[in-house]
């Protein structure tokens, strides 16, 4: 037997491009500009009423044998779900930790679990059940849906005949599809979250007043899921928007401690709540109006590749560590270019006619000192098989300039054109051809190339209508 849902929340958070600041954004010194994306990771949030169990395979919802209203056995379980991949499936029990270690998931069913999405319900529900003061959540069912260029397409996908801006099934587990470098994790986070949060404790429309603690909270579980790095750049991104960045003190975060440890749940509230006068925030996202200037575009180039940022930013922080006095030269050098670029885009948003020539050029310098980097920390920030692409694209007529944004690697190229169709047939016809003829430092092998139909946008986190998700829940 099925049903509707008694209660359902939808929320949306967008994905990222660091344009400028890769690995400086690690340190409070130095700032990045974070470009908001117009691809979005939605979560949907049901409350599934006493008695009811949703078929992991189906989604649809039935009442079990015998059950009544009143079953006291009957266990709050959560189901979570991402549909456009298979068996992409996780159901948890919820568990309640002693001397106020807060709640703590178990995943009950077989199969690869999901780190992200563990956490946040570890964090959001401890936090959920500190403020509410009630232990009390029933059983929730929820479905993660990603936008489509969040990932590179598979067979599966291309074979699909899908209208356009729908979701796309792709067709494989979650674990063989190819990321684009948009920040799914991050966005991920972020709404599930805000989304849990929003259904338990608050009404939608509240969202504008609560950004800062989903901020706060957002950041605790992404940390904590992607094991303790990063600056949070991307957590920014998702919940205000386009900005400036510069990070917060480290010591905010490593005060809470571990999920389910003695007085977890106190910790995490004060953390969020801004309410700890021995680490209060001091995150600075300045909305410094980033609307691209009128005539110019950004683009993003999917290359079938993908890094492990992580790993990555682990490995340049130590070359920096053992190599103080080179590494602050090229980080000073990259933060007065990047100061510069940023200024050069908010004067051309205010007077299109300097023209593009200044940006071109200062995207040149910030790609030199990273390839710099890539040399001495032997890192692939931008590897050779990047810099074949990257010179190709910036030959073609209309292209300002493109990186590889963020921490770099084999994620999707950002670039900056003239916002005219013909620039955009151009680049669709290099890529129609293109083949890497140089052998790559790192060993990355590029596959096929495209256009992602992702442009940039400035809206963080945002309240959404059902009616969109009806075909997935």
């Amino acid at each position: 037997m099925s049903y509707k849902s008694s209660a359902s929340t939808a929320v949306s958070a967008p994905g990222k491009v660091l344009l400028t600041g890769g690995y400086l954004v690690l340190d409070r010194n130095y700032t990045g500009t974070v470009i908001a994306l117009d691809a979005r990771i939605h979560v949907v949030v049901e409350q599934l009423r006493k008695g009811h169990r949703r078929d992991l395979s189906s989604g649809s919802d039935y009442i079990e044998n015998g059950s009544t209203e009143s079953d006291k056995d009957n266990e709050d379980s959560i189901i979570v779900r991402s549909p456009q991949f298979v068996d992409a499936v996780w159901e948890y029990a919820i568990q309640r930790c002693e001397n106020g270690g807060g709640i703590k998931v178990v995943q009950k069913n077989d199969g690869r679990g999901n780190p992200f999405v563990q956490t946040s319900l570890n964090y959001a529900l401890t936090y959920i059940s500190y403020v509410a003061d009630s232990k009390d959540f029933g059983s929730l069912s929820i479905t993660i849906l990603a936008d489509n260029d969040y990932y590179s397409e598979t067979a599966f996908s291309r074979a699909s005949k899908h209208p356009a801006g729908e979701f796309v099934n792709f067709g494989v587990p979650l674990h063989e599809a190819h990321k684009t470098g948009l920040g799914s994790s991050a966005a991920l986070v972020t709404a599930l979250v805000s989304a849990l949060v929003i259904h338990r404790t608050m009404q939608p429309d509240d969202i504008g007043a609560a950004r800062d603690k989903l901020h706060n909270l957002a950041q605790a579980a992404h940390c904590s899921a992607q094991g303790k790095v990063g600056s949070g750049f991307d957590v920014a991104a998702a919940v205000y928007g386009s900005c400036i960045y510069r990070r917060f003190s480290p010591s905010i975060l490593e005060s809470i401690g571990d999920a389910g440890s003695p007085a977890f749940e106190e910790r995490l509230f004060k953390v969020v709540e801004d309410a700890d006068p021995e680490h209060p925030w001091d995150t600075e996202c300045l909305d410094f109006g980033m609307t691209l200037p009128q005539g110019m575009q950004m683009v993003l180039c999917d290359v079938e590749c993908g890094s492990q940022t992580p790993s990555m930013v682990k490995k340049v922080l130590e070359w920096r560590k053992q190599n103080n006095q080179e590494a602050d030269l090229i980080w000073n050098a990259l933060q007065s270019n990047n100061e510069r670029l940023c200024l050069e885009l908010k004067q051309l948003s205010q007077n299109p006619e300097r023209g593009f020539d200044d940006v071109r050029s200062l995207i040149q310098h910030s790609r030199n000192h990273l390839r710099s980097m890539t040399s001495k920390s032997e890192v692939p920030i931008e590897p050779k098989v990047q810099t074949e692409l990257l010179d190709a694209i910036s030959e073609v007529d209309g292209v300002v300039g493109g990186v590889v944004p963020g921490a770099g690697g084999y994620d999707a190229l950002a670039v900056l054109i003239r916002d005219e169709a013909e620039v955009i047939d151009r680049l669709n016809n290099l890529f129609e051809t293109w083949e890497s003829k140089v052998e790559d430092d790192f060993g990355g092998k590029i596959g096929n190339v495209r256009l992602l139909g992702v442009r940039h946008g400035s809206v963080g986190l945002e309240n959404e209508s059902l009616p969109q998700y009806h075909a997935w829940l």
